[in-house]
């Protein structure tokens, strides 16, 4: 399947390429073989010849031809793709450093030199030659949105140029097509300039390349069905959707087409295509590699899209970063931009990577993208100027990763517990205070907040800090993602511990809350290789100044110190890394200017709330005591007052009744044997069951909060019976009564709630007040 070893071989290698295109009057940019131009061979190849006047060899080399062609200037890997071996350099000291990288990008591959064209969109040609000597274009892709020289969106048809001058582009393409003897599909692909309206060749992509769906779309070609077919032999005017596009209503006969004069059918509908990457867009779209969780996407009748890891897989440091690609098509480019907006957000990719999703849809939402003013350098200065970022106010991201990270540590040291319980520990190992009030600590900005965490109920937490408490409610869904209730707002939480801090994404929105380091200590973001280090050991090096090289996911990138001093190596070239390893160390220059964390000491706005109306004061006093009596943290004596605040007596009576019995039932286990030995005796009446016991041993730990509830009860029953001559207390209240009076444990423990719940037994033998006068 696809062309002949020799032509693959000619244009596999850019330089060769570019001189076969300006062999077929193809119009080429000025580069370092401007002119050249040549036969192939007997052996399929270029001139060795012609082929070395056209590459550049050394570092003087290339800034001798780039003096020739003018900076800005493109060094490339002949034999390089997919944004590797390509660097732009705009001074002759650029140069030096990027011929370095290229080289070590793309080892042993032959170089050469391109002027860059400025204000250029990025426009290619889809192309199907057949052994019988035809060639076809089925349309083309706009990819001018790119970073790194890497295509990050395509769109078809090209709309920027006019439909003559793309007609003389798809012509030129099959010009080049047949002259070398093309076979398979391939993509011709130009610099188009909109102002001048001239387009330049710039490689041909002797593959089908990942984007061939938006292609597919447009024609209704099933291009690998079409790859199949050619390379069986079959000429392409018998192929059934070639003779489709081309407007002949019979599918089944053998007329011939004259592909280079006739036209095909109009295009009708317009697809884009967004790449999914496992890149970070808040560090200039820096590769990451890792565990992936899940992938959730729901194809529509207008948006597809396909991946290639699934839930627990992966991405390894050594693979490309593109693992999925969604394609949405529409009647006009504003309906398939619209639907592709809609698909993004609805997309999920969880897991140890970074992805750009929630950036791609602010990208698509740009006036640039949407009045389609573009070019291939658009992005890369979006991202080099921050033009493009997706906004969380500090307060929130603050806020939301404290609700993650108390909720992570709740889960946790439950399950560390239950674990315990389960294999028989119950001794001092076992912590349940420390489920219930906790510091929580995040950084951010520079700034520390430093929280008290308290538990209000299973999903209810008060945060506070300084002297702010803020309530809010959690819910774990399916997916582990959290529904965190602050106020009015309900917003969807994530997050992962990551070596070099924490990632929380909320609602879509990514942020990294960075752990504190050693500012004397550089540290890897990514996983890869150590090429070389770019400061010798003992060298000053400047804050901002690049250090070192490292090889991530088939990409070069420098890394730069985050402060000023003399640098020492801690690895060698080729080791192996991983986020969070040292790389090198510095002695700071001034250590009394690195930044120190200030507390912070002022009210967080994301914790405004409004206070919730309470309805039912009688109830809710009521549902908070019985939260306080399971160990949660209420202050009891309020709520008291409130479950008192009605004139229902039989209500007060049977809700007293209940809470009591629940202090009761948990306190009869402890009282007499403590804490470890009661939870034995649990644990033997049923060995499954670890959940309960737990939970009697977090209400127990709050025994002096729960006596301060049983207490005020006691007493406003005293009460009760005072100002209501003649109440009748219930016998069932009264045998809960004295099951508090003859509770057995340590007087510190019980003693006033045993005086207390028998002085109230006495109080109801003597006649009533009214009576007593």
């Amino acid at each position: 399947i696809g062309p002949p070893g020799p032509v693959m071989s000619v244009l596999g290698d850019k330089i060769a390429a570019n001189i076969l295109a300006q062999t077929a009057q193809v119009p080429s940019i000025p580069w370092s073989g401007d002119g050249l131009t040549a036969e192939l061979t007997s052996e399929g190849t270029i001139p060795q010849d012609v082929f070395d006047k056209a590459m550049v060899r050394t570092v003087d080399e290339a800034i001798a031809a780039a003096a020739k062609i003018g900076y800005p200037v493109m060094l490339k890997a002949s034999e390089g793709g997919g944004g590797k071996g390509i660097r732009m350099s705009d001074s002759e000291e650029e140069l030096r450093t990027n011929f370095e990288q290229v080289s070590n990008e793309v080892p042993g591959s032959p170089m050469f030199m391109m002027q860059l064209c400025r204000n250029a969109r990025h426009l290619e040609v889809q192309i199907v030659g057949d052994e019988h000597g035809n060639a076809i274009a089925l349309n083309g892709r706009d990819c001018s949105t790119q970073r790194r020289f890497q295509k990050i969106f395509e769109e078809g048809p090209p709309t920027i140029a006019p439909e003559a001058t793309f007609h003389e582009m798809e012509r030129a393409a099959q010009r080049l097509t047949q002259s070398i003897g093309y076979v398979g599909a391939g993509t011709v692909e130009y610099l188009y300039n909109a102002d001048t309206n001239k387009f330049f060749f710039l490689e041909l992509n002797p593959r089908l390349q990942v984007e061939h769906p938006v292609t597919e779309g447009l024609t209704q070609v099933n291009l690998p069905a079409t790859q199949l077919q050619v390379a069986m032999g079959i000429p392409l005017n018998r192929i059934p959707q070639i003779r489709r596009f081309y407007g002949r209503t019979d599918e089944n006969a053998a007329d011939t087409i004259d592909f280079m004069t006739e036209d095909y059918r109009p295009i009708t509908n317009h697809v884009i295509a967004a790449r999914i990457t496992a890149e970070n867009p808040d560090e200039g779209f820096k590769p990451t590699s890792g565990r992936i969780e899940r992938v959730k996407f729901q194809s529509t009748p207008n948006v597809w899209g396909y991946f290639s890891v699934g839930a627990q897989g992966g991405i390894h440091e050594f693979a490309d970063s593109q693992f999925g690609h969604v394609f949405a098509s529409g009647d006009t480019r504003e309906a398939a931009r619209k639907a592709l907006v809609l698909a993004l957000k609805e997309l999920e990719a969880r897991g140890e990577i970074r992805n750009p999703v929630e950036y791609l849809v602010q990208l698509l939402e740009t006036p640039e993208f949407k009045e389609n003013t573009i070019d291939t350098s658009w992005l890369d200065t979006l991202i080099r100027e921050k033009l493009v970022q997706v906004k969380l106010d500090n307060d929130t991201v603050v806020m939301h990763a404290a609700v993650y990270r108390a909720w992570v540590y709740v889960k946790n040291e439950i399950k560390k517990c239950e674990d315990q319980l389960r294999k028989g520990q119950t001794g001092g190992g076992l912590d349940v205070g420390a489920l219930c009030i906790f510091p929580i600590e995040i950084t951010y900005q520079g700034v520390k907040y430093s929280f008290v965490v308290k538990r209000l109920a299973p999903d209810t937490f008060a945060f506070e800090i300084n002297d702010q408490s803020i309530e809010l409610k959690v819910r774990e869904q399916p997916d582990e993602s959290l529904l965190v209730t602050l106020g009015s707002s309900v917003r969807q939480v994530t997050g992962q511990e990551e070596p070099l801090g924490l990632r929380v994404i909320i609602d879509g929105a990514t942020a990294l809350l960075p752990n504190v380091f050693d500012p004397s200590e550089l540290r890897s973001d990514v996983t890869g290789k150590v090429v070389r280090y770019l400061q010798e050991p003992g060298n000053e090096v400047a804050k901002g100044e690049p250090y070192i090289e490292l090889e991530a996911m088939k990409m070069i990138m420098q890394l730069s110190a985050t402060e000023s001093g003399k640098i020492s190596h801690e690895l060698s070239p080729g080791s192996i890394i991983k986020a969070g390893d040292l790389l090198a160390s510095l002695e700071l220059a001034d250590p009394s200017r690195v930044a120190k964390l200030e507390p912070f000491s002022g009210t967080l706005m994301a914790g405004r709330q409004d206070r919730d109306l309470v309805v039912d004061r009688p109830a809710m006093g009521f549902q908070k005591l019985g939260l306080v009596l399971d160990g949660y943290i209420h202050e009891p004596e309020p709520l008291v007052a409130m479950l008192f605040d009605t004139e229902d007596l039989s209500e007060i009576l049977e809700r007293v009744n209940f809470l009591l019995k629940n202090y009761i039932d948990v306190e009869e286990n402890f009282g007499r044997d403590g804490l470890a030995s009661g939870l034995l005796s649990i644990l033997r009446r049923d060995k499954k069951n670890v959940t309960k016991p737990l939970q009697q041993a977090i209400a127990h730990n709050e025994l002096k909060r729960r006596n301060r509830a049983v207490l005020s009860l006691l007493r406003r029953l005293g009460t009760l019976s005072d100002v209501n001559p003649g109440l009748e207390i219930p016998s069932d209240l009264v045998s809960t009564i004295t099951r508090l009076k003859d509770l057995s444990g340590k007087k510190k423990d019980y003693g006033e709630v045993k005086i207390s719940a028998n002085d109230l037994l006495l109080s109801y033998q003597l006649p009533n007040f009214d009576a007593r006068l």
